[in-house]
């Protein structure tokens, strides 16, 4: 294959077999009489078969499919865009414009696949088993046509010839065989074979037997080295992931989700970045596999990664700051707070320096945000490099368990994080999330020592330097309750969403809905979402904070006790008897209505 990349870059021994293959796939007289001086090719077993043995998904709970072949069109761009520049690259146009011929199949091109109404029945009991279009997933080829999704000008760039090579690691459990597999293919399909040097698939004490010896056997046939190793019983991503990255040979460990989607030119310029910087831990743009229909959208490249007071990963637009600090060119990385953490690459030596996984986490969730901070505080970079495209099919719910339930192993791992690295901050966290104080977290001592050693700064400076426009605000009168003097109830969010009138409820003094801060901006917040009125007597409503005043401006009187809506010259006042479940403003008059005590809230172990 590797031999066959260097003759499409120019090489005149492309021979008679491959244009007879050509013919075979109704190449135009003008291409044929563009290959027919080219001599004889020696080895004919380095082309692809034009109609290769069907691959087949043999999921226990689906009749096997017949998948359709891996097309000559696919192949030859992969090999085409891994010529050197350096060569003669004159055959490419002809090639291209030749084999651009329309891709069939479902879900080809990255289409949506619609499912018969005679087999959705059939389609819905078989998606309860990965929470994903079981159905679709298996009738799409594991090698699949995809659009390229790249910026115009990521089409051009040219990296250099020596960045380092890599070695995938791709954990999974319990995996649908289609979905693993075209993860696999995309990885080898897409990648330049000169900086691949294998692939790890880490199994997860998986059940399902196609993922034992059925599974052993087919990746022997690859072209690329995959090795499975298997964790003797359940153990999570973290550890998995641990024992994948200690057993990789690569200089570079790419840690991929089991399933994902590479398109073309994905690889480079993550390596090409890491060649710049060993300290940047780069991450593609996530493209969403959809996991009704299969079909494949393109991720922004105008959103990074944040989190709310929850420690909950967000995206959020790309704010003007770090537009401006590319100079307006979104073809150059962007810096991100945090990462989503599926989808990622790292320099393997500066992976174990900066104290890869914290492996006293269990299963899944935090450890993102964890190595987020991590990085960030010690001296390194988190990037999105916007040339970079991976898909992933995003799920509406997890198919898995959890020992001892998802929100014990979550607040575990979110309690270790924060107490390592949030320093005060960690009381934004345990003030909205109460019962997280009564988790056993275990012992952090070798982290904290961990960021001592690397003399790792403070999450203040993380807020000041990387993360300006966090929803924890860095300077604030209060955190905590604000109750109404008269009826001693309690302004409540009631979990109630953006546009939404915010709440009045008895004050329960746990934390959670009734956590507000008064900011020093005069903002009162609940998250990333702020009090707002926007007309006279008017409800008061939970609108984004924008930063700019306005309608979500109040000054309040630690004497008189009052909350003064500014635009307005209003006060806030207790719910009205036409509403009596939601504040509003009414003209000010010293009533106790119209007193508020803002609290901080104190936290008990």
């Amino acid at each position: 294959m590797e031999g066959l990349g260097s003759l499409l870059c120019g090489s005149n021994e492309i021979g008679n077999l491959f244009r007879k293959r050509l013919k075979m796939e109704q190449m135009t007289d003008t291409c044929a009489k563009k290959l027919k001086d080219d001599a004889s090719l020696s080895d004919p077993s380095s082309l692809p078969p034009l109609s290769a043995p069907r691959l087949q998904a043999p999921d226990a709970s689906a009749t096997d499919r017949a998948l359709p072949s891996h097309s000559l069109t696919d192949f030859v761009e992969s090999e085409c865009n891994k010529c050197d520049d350096k060569k003669d690259g004159s055959l490419l146009p002809a090639l291209r414009a030749v084999i651009s011929r329309r891709h069939e199949g479902p879900g080809e091109m990255g289409k949506a696949v619609v499912i018969p109404k005679d087999e959705q029945e059939k389609m819905k009991e078989l998606f309860k088993i990965n929470q994903f279009n079981l159905m679709a997933s298996d009738m799409i080829a594991l090698n699949r046509s995809l659009p390229d999704v790249r910026l115009d000008g990521c089409k051009t760039k040219v990296y250099p010839d020596d960045v380092p090579n890599t070695s995938i690691v791709i954990v999974f459990h319990n995996e649908a065989w289609s979905t693993l597999l075209r993860t696999v293919h995309s990885v080898i399909n897409r990648s330049p074979r000169h900086l691949l040097v294998e692939i790890v698939l880490v199994d997860d004490a998986s059940e399902r037997d196609f993922l034992k010896k059925k599974l052993e056997n087919y990746v022997r046939t690859l072209e690329v080295p995959v090795r499975i190793l298997r964790m003797e019983q359940r153990s999570g991503l973290i550890r998995a992931r641990l024992r994948g990255a200690a057993a990789t040979k690569g200089q570079v460990i790419t840690f991929l989700d089991a399933h994902c989607e590479c398109t073309v030119g994905w690889l480079e310029p993550l390596l090409a970045r890491i060649k710049e910087d060993r300290t940047a831990v780069v991450c593609p743009i996530i493209d969403v596999i959809s996991d009704e229909t299969f079909e494949y959208m393109a991720g922004s490249d105008m959103t990074y990664g944040g989190f709310n007071w929850k420690l909950n990963f967000r995206w959020y637009p790309v704010p003007q700051r770090e537009m401006d600090r590319r100079k307006g060119d979104r073809t150059l990385p962007v810096r991100t707070p945090t990462m989503a953490g599926g989808l990622f690459s790292i320099d393997k030596t500066y992976f174990e320096e900066i104290g890869s996984y914290d492996p006293g986490m269990d299963i899944w969730g935090g450890e993102n945000l964890e190595m987020s901070f991590r990085i960030w505080q010690c001296g390194g970079s988190l990037e999105i490099v916007t040339c970079s495209h991976v898909g992933h099919v995003f799920r509406k719910a997890t198919p898995y368990s959890f020992p001892g339930g998802t929100g014990q192993v979550i607040n575990k791992n979110n309690r270790r994080l924060a107490e390592v690295w949030m320093d005060d901050f960690k009381d934004f966290f345990y003030i909205i999330s109460p019962g997280v104080m009564r988790v056993d977290y275990g012992d952090v001592s070798s982290r904290k020592g961990l960021r001592d050693a690397l003399r790792c700064k403070p999450f203040s400076w993380y807020l000041e330097n990387i993360y300006p426009d966090s929803q924890i605000p860095r300077r604030y009168y209060s955190l905590g309750e604000i109750r109404n003097v008269e009826t001693n109830q309690c302004v409540d969010n009631m979990g109630r969403k953006e546009n939404e009138k915010v709440g009045f409820f008895n004050c329960h003094g746990m934390g959670g809905n009734q956590v507000f801060s008064y900011t020093a901006d005069k903002e009162i917040r609940t998250d990333d979402l702020c009090l707002d009125v926007s007309r006279l007597n008017g409800p008061v409503l939970m609108l984004k904070c924008h930063h700019m005043k306005g309608n979500q401006m109040f000054e309040y009187d630690a004497e008189r006790l009052t909350l003064l809506h500014v635009n307005s010259n209003q006060c806030l006042d207790m719910p009205s008897e036409e509403d009596k479940l939601v504040p509003t403003l009414r003209e000010c008059n010293n009533s106790r209505s119209q007193q508020w005590l803002l609290r901080n809230m104190t936290l008990s172990v």
